[in-house]
């Protein structure tokens, strides 16, 4: 049995901030067609299929259920994460180390503009005894967190700010992306207030997409692709629910996470042998909260290496050089799917204007959002 497994193929629709013109299965149809004449693969050729649902987000039971035609999966081994996309990515990369299979597909989609109530879906989320019930907005939960974060590591509110600035340039520049603008620090120190202090520009907007990729183990992987990207790492955490137990300056979740994905890759200093990240920045501080957890920065240094423009693409370590969530869109259990497909195509080659230089390995980082603290990491290199 191989101990190596790599992505061979991968295919997106990009992401759009609402898709009228599209359904749930011509997205998903989309993604999966482009991904197998990537990997020169047809759907016969595949073991097993996860799918990545929640129900809840789709708004219909058993969402899953709007993948195996599209796939191709039909009569053939499929089933759904509820959770993120990394999280389906861990599930089918143990399947092929376990030698259940020699090639795996992951589904995860978007459709988040069909939500008529996204705030009262989201919020429904919380507990239902102690929290649910004040009725407050996941805003005003990242709002507390956020300063939190602020008074525990001397973080400005403008270092904050500028990685508004960074993700929405960058993402100018990513024809993959949905919310690309150029924007300066005052624009977005000025914008409306949602829950002190974090403002509309703190907060990423939502986009539909999709994303499917192909997994397969080493000897198929190199018979298959001539740029396979090898997982070298991943790991998922959860932390408390309660918001009564939780620690609200540091995301444990994700330190926890990449503790067990640098462990599986042998890496022990993530910020000289790992070469750009794409982490979650659901809102904007979660970008610096994320690059402490993970040890790529020490605490309280996420904002004055962002300040200095450390974390631009031209910078020291580049974070977020697709946009990230703020630029590209909150894609909800699909983020995970984005931060991959963007490490994948970076460690290719294949990001044009906002492609790195001599990248070998690159990380890839999700959150699952208020009011969670589950989180998900892959190290992936060429």
């Amino acid at each position: 049995m191989s101990k190596r497994v790599a992505i061979v193929g991968i295919g997106t629709t990009g992401f759009r901030a609402t898709t009228p013109d599209v359904s749930y299965r011509e997205l998903t149809y989309e993604a999966a067609t482009k991904a197998y004449l990537e990997a020169g693969i047809e759907p016969k050729d595949v073991d097993a299929f996860v799918a990545t649902s929640e129900d809840f987000l789709e708004g219909y039971s058993i969402a899953d259920e709007y993948c195996p035609d599209q796939l191709g999966a039909v009569l053939k081994p499929i089933y759904s994460i509820t959770g993120d996309v990394i999280h389906s990515l861990a599930s089918a990369y143990m399947m092929i180390l376990s030698g259940i299979g020699n090639i795996m597909v992951v589904q995860g989609l978007s459709k988040a503009s069909n939500m008529l109530t996204l705030s009262d879906m989201v919020t429904f989320a919380m507990d239902p005894i102690y929290n649910r019930p004040l009725k407050e907005s996941p805003h005003a939960v990242a709002g507390m967190e956020m300063a939190r974060y602020m008074y525990e590591t001397g973080t400005t509110r403008e270092q904050i700010a500028k990685v508004v600035v960074k993700n929405k340039r960058n993402a100018l520049t990513n024809d993959l992306a949905a919310h690309g603008v150029l924007i300066d620090l005052d624009y977005v120190l000025n914008s409306e207030v949602v829950s002190y202090p974090l403002t509309q520009m703190d907060i990423s907007p939502h986009s539909d997409g999709a994303v499917v990729m192909v997994l397969a183990e080493e000897e198929t992987a190199k018979a298959l692709s001539k740029k396979p990207i090898w997982i070298r790492g991943i790991g998922w955490c959860s932390d408390t629910p309660g918001l009564e137990t939780r620690n609200w300056g540091e995301a444990i979740y994700a330190q926890m996470a990449a503790d067990m994905a640098y462990k599986m890759a042998g890496i022990r200093y993530p910020r000289k042998e790992i070469n750009f990240a794409e982490i979650n920045d659901e809102f904007s501080y979660k970008e610096l909260q994320h690059l402490e957890a993970m040890r790529i920065c020490k605490k309280g240094e996420a904002g004055p290496l962002t300040e200095i423009g450390g974390t631009e693409i031209g910078g020291e370590f580049p974070v977020n050089p697709s946009g990230g969530c703020l630029g590209v869109g909150n894609l909800f259990e699909l983020n995970g799917g984005h931060t991959v497909l963007e490490v994948v195509r970076q460690l290719r080659g294949e990001t044009g204007k906002n492609q790195l230089k001599n990248v070998t390995t690159g990380l890839a980082q999700s959150w699952r959002g208020v009011p969670t603290t589950t989180g998900t990491v892959a190290i992936l290199s060429n």
